[in-house]
């Protein structure tokens, strides 16, 4: 005889993976597409949803938003970017698919995610941009890869990588983070580091889940220009968004 429960046992998340870390508990979850579509992965840290495989448009958006920000002189000569959490791996396999990039730097500080790319599930996504002599993976955390900068220009000759676009993915927004210590991404000392990794001319891209005036505002008294906001919509709610910012030439 059927089971009665089956149906619904089959609609709910399986976890495929479980780590506790340095920054708390992250999962890697698998359930099935809506209307027969194949399997969706998503990954939660600390309880709080951070993205799935399901549509990627916004993870896209961030990557192209920032090469269509650059200014010209930026735009030729193969600009570098760093992409700030690898994720599922929808903007490093974006930006890997673009021959308009040249140094592709992926900075995530979750062991577990980078090794659900390279022998998991995600491997489908990021395969071949993993793959491509232009990308690096560096396993650190994003705050602090960008404090040494500001540490560097401001006290020493210790040399450190800019970039022409930082694409950061790392939580829900400036207003919503998977952790306290992001919080001090979005301060204006973590803008300044933000400033400090970018050439002149270049382009940061932050990927939230609901836009914020205040910190547009907080982007103008950084010393950014060209301050604004792309949206774009999803199936309910407020749209995604792309908070976009020049560092002056």
């Amino acid at each position: 005889m059927p089971d009665p429960t089956s149906e619904a046992t089959d609609d709910r998340p399986v976890t495929l993976d479980r780590r506790d870390g340095p920054y708390g508990e992250v999962v890697l979850r698998r359930r099935p597409g809506a209307h027969g579509g194949g399997d969706i992965h998503e990954i939660i840290a600390n309880g709080t949803f951070l993205m799935d495989t399901s549509d990627g448009r916004s993870e896209r958006l961030l990557v192209d938003a920032a090469q269509a920000a650059l200014s010209p002189d930026r735009r030729d000569g193969l600009p570098s970017v760093l992409i700030g959490g690898l994720g599922v791996g929808f903007s490093l396999a974006h930006a890997a698919a673009d021959a308009r990039w040249g140094r592709i730097v992926v900075v995530e500080r979750e062991q577990a995610v980078i090794e659900w790319h390279h022998a998991g599930p995600l491997a489908r996504i990021s395969g071949a941009a993993l793959g491509d002599p232009r990308t690096v993976i560096l396993h650190t955390d994003l705050v602090e890869y960008m404090r040494t900068a500001t540490e560097a220009a401001e006290g020493t000759d210790e040399p450190f990588d800019r970039y022409d676009a930082l694409c950061l993915d790392i939580d829900n927004g400036p207003g919503w983070t998977v952790t306290d210590e992001n919080a001090s991404l979005y301060t204006p000392g973590g803008l300044a580091a933000c400033l400090a990794r970018l050439n002149p001319g270049g382009v940061l891209a932050v990927w939230s889940a609901q836009p914020s005036s205040s910190f547009e505002e907080a982007l103008r008294n950084a010393g950014f220009t060209g301050v604004r906001t792309e949206e774009i919509q999803v199936a309910r709610g407020v749209p995604d968004v792309v908070h976009l910012a020049v560092r002056p030439a």
